[in-house]
């Protein structure tokens, strides 16, 4: 008999619908259960493509006996990160704090009030390598609640006042400088390995973020280290295995092999590694016009555009890392791997040989059971590019047959934000409108499903119908940053309207008034144990930077001085961590160059937007690699933007006028001039 999750729009809440735990979603009514039956809260958060909850549930979860353990002793709540991050912020803290790691499974045992006392993540169904049994947690802490009551409720109180004490203070900061931007660079030159061109470490996240600081940084200061960084942190994640070298996009994380050998991707693949690193490439093309950058920003596109986008026109959350092997098992990486006799039922004999030579597939395998990843252990120029292609496709379509990883269909209001942004600029960049529909689609989907008529936003939806949970600082800085690219690209001023809603509700419901610090979550949204607040930049851009950056463009666009301001007093936490964990906030530090740089302010006027002489002008400015710069295309009797009020035509010709720090050049219709302007 299905629990109380049948009904919720997370796919991840809808995978554990059928278990026999009685699961409730995260709501009073627990707590008041919880409260009732003199009972701890078990609660587990976790995440629709996370390779050990799946593990955890069907070990644990799926049990009859533990699951009738916990329904005796416990009410257990059950919650999907990606829709309520705050709640996953807060414990996920709390975790850090007493055990010195996170990660999910994440599992915390709590009072009635939501004031946690024991922590941990993944619990194994019997001891091994030191972890106790999830059984044996249950039975402990069991114990403690009806043996040692006022001891758990003590800890349990200490803990809430340690997390409520954690307030971020940014006043005496100051404003990121030269200095500030300089030697967070330094700090990672020390963090890289040159030989590899990986940050150093086990355990390798694609950094997205730091290299678009990089690009910013080589693009403002010319420094010749920032853009060598770039590269080879760019190369090195388009020729290991992080990367789908047949089918596009990227996977979540790579591992370095004890034993050696290639990278071993973690094969679960996000929405927002993707549109960030599909943008950071389509970034690196500007500054370099290097083509390894454009394939992947193109192929990491069109992979979105194939795979994540869902029927209403927004892009999913997720695809998960396992998929069925062919024999009913669910194992990780099944769908991505190849044996050489796999190849040569696809390729024939001839192209196999090539393509093991060119992926690194060997008869031994590199992953597990003699298959092999992916990966580009070769220079590409000694392999013909037609001959490449044709392997990659034929490929790519024998791979379309096996089972399919599961998608996590939710959308996500702040990924799609990110997507947004990715997909309107790739498409302007490489001429590909297709894109710039895509991005137009799920600009749409947010403001007719995401926005209420105060331009609220609502966290996540799933098939048309809209999730029960408020949006938090990312949506709204995430989704702002995607329609202030949009209106850049295609010259829409409704966009920008849409995102100066969404930034007052930052003015209004995020921010500190006096401080102006930033918090995650609004001052009229449900209160938590403690008001989540963090500025670093993990997976994603944190709220935090996301935010300052929406705001320093919608002030560009529109001369808010509030805004400004507002964008100003956050970048202070970038000038106190950036030269101390510079991977830890690098969409901070690229904020930070464009507010060095400006950022330019670029105003496009012709006849109309269809004239070819005002495109040339207008992709000359898209093209621009001027940290953070905004442009605004339209006719000079438009009234969309700000920026083309009192821009005439000259002498009857389009028009470009850039302006920066309150002084403007001289307008020019000549591209090579407006080229020449944006970057010195």
């Amino acid at each position: 008999m299905p629990n109380r999750l049948a009904q919720a729009t997370s796919p991840y809440l809808l995978q554990h619908a059928d278990n026999p735990v009685d699961w409730w979603p995260w709501e009073t009514g627990a707590f008041e259960e919880a409260r009732r039956r003199n009972v701890p809260v078990f609660l587990s958060v976790g995440y629709s493509a996370c390779h050990w909850c799946h593990v955890m549930a069907h070990e644990s979860f799926e049990d009859d006996d533990t699951a009738a353990y916990m329904n005796e002793h416990f009410v257990s709540v059950k919650v999907d990160r990606e829709e309520r991050p705050d709640v996953d912020a807060v414990y996920m803290e709390a975790v850090q704090a007493a055990t010195g790691q996170g990660g999910w499974p994440m599992s915390v045992f709590m009072t009635p009030d939501g004031e946690p006392f024991y922590f941990g993540t993944y619990f194994p169904p019997g001891p091994r390598h030191g972890m106790p049994s999830f059984r044996q947690v249950l039975e402990g802490v069991h114990s403690a609640w009806t043996s040692r009551r006022d001891e758990v409720g003590e800890v349990a109180a200490k803990i809430t006042r340690d997390l409520a004490g954690r307030e971020l203070s940014i006043e005496s900061a100051g404003l990121p400088t030269d200095e500030t931007q300089a030697l967070a660079l330094l700090q990672l030159t020390r963090d890289i390995d040159p030989a590899s061109g990986w940050f150093k470490g086990d355990t390798k996240f694609p950094p997205s973020m730091v290299v678009e600081f990089l690009l910013r940084h080589h693009a403002r200061a010319g420094s010749v280290a920032a853009l060598e960084m770039a590269e080879g942190l760019c190369g090195a994640m388009a020729r290991s295995s992080l990367y789908d070298q047949v089918g596009g996009g990227f996977h979540r994380y790579v591992l370095t092999p004890r034993a050696g050998g290639p990278l071993v991707p973690h094969f679960e693949k996000m929405l927002y590694d993707n549109a960030l690193l599909c943008r950071v490439y389509a970034h690196l093309w500007r500054a370099t016009g290097s083509e390894l950058a454009r394939r992947v920003a193109l192929e990491t596109a069109d992979f979105m555009v194939r795979e994540l986008r869902t029927d209403e026109g927004g892009f999913a959350s997720a695809l998960d890392a396992d998929s069925d092997d062919g024999t009913g098992a669910h194992v990780e990486g099944a769908y991505y791997v190849w044996t050489p006799q796999q190849l040569r039922e696809v390729l024939g004999d001839d192209d196999a040989e090539l393509a093991a030579r060119y992926f690194g597939v060997t008869e031994e395998g590199t992953f597990e059971h003699g298959s092999s990843v992916l990966q580009l252990p070769q220079q590409e120029g000694v392999f013909g590019a037609e001959k490449i292609a044709s392997v990659k496709e034929r490929l790519l379509a024998a791979r379309a047959d096996r089972p399919a990883p599961g998608r996590d269909d939710k959308i996500v209001a702040a990924w799609n934000g990110l997507a947004i942004a990715a997909l309107a600029e790739t498409g302007a960049y490489f001429d590909r409108p297709d894109l710039v529909d895509a991005a137009l689609g799920a600009a749409d989907l947010l403001v007719r499903l995401h926005l209420d008529d105060q331009a609220r936003l609502t966290r996540t939806s799933k098939d048309g119908r809209a999730g029960g949970n408020a949006g938090v600082l990312e949506d709204y800085g995430d989704v702002a940053e995607g329609f202030l690219a949009l209106a850049s690209v295609t010259g829409e001023g409704v966009w920008l309207d849409f995102a100066g809603f969404l930034l007052d509700h930052v003015l209004a419901r995020f921010t500190d008034e006096e401080s102006g610090a930033l918090y995650d979550t609004a001052a009229d949204a449900e209160q938590l144990i403690r008001r989540p607040q963090d500025p670093t930049d993990n997976a994603a851009p944190s709220g935090w930077s996301a935010a300052a950056g929406a705001l320093l463009s919608y002030a560009a666009q529109t001369g808010a001085g509030s805004h400004r301001a507002a964008a100003e007093k956050a970048l202070g936490v970038v000038k106190a961590l950036g030269p101390r964990v510079p991977r830890f906030i690098g969409w901070g530090l690229a904020v930070a160059e464009a507010g060095l740089d400006g950022p330019r302010e670029v105003a496009i006027v012709g006849p109309s937007l269809d004239d070819k002489a005002t495109k040339t002008l207008h992709r000359t400015a898209l093209l621009a690699t001027a940290p953070g710069a905004v442009v605004a295309v339209g006719t000079p009797e438009s009234d969309e933007f700000p920026l083309l009020v009192d821009r005439p035509l000259q002498q009857g010709q389009p028009a470009a006028y850039v302006c920066r720090n309150f002084t403007c050049d001289a307008p020019t219709t000549e591209p090579d001039r407006l080229r020449t302007a944006l970057s010195s």
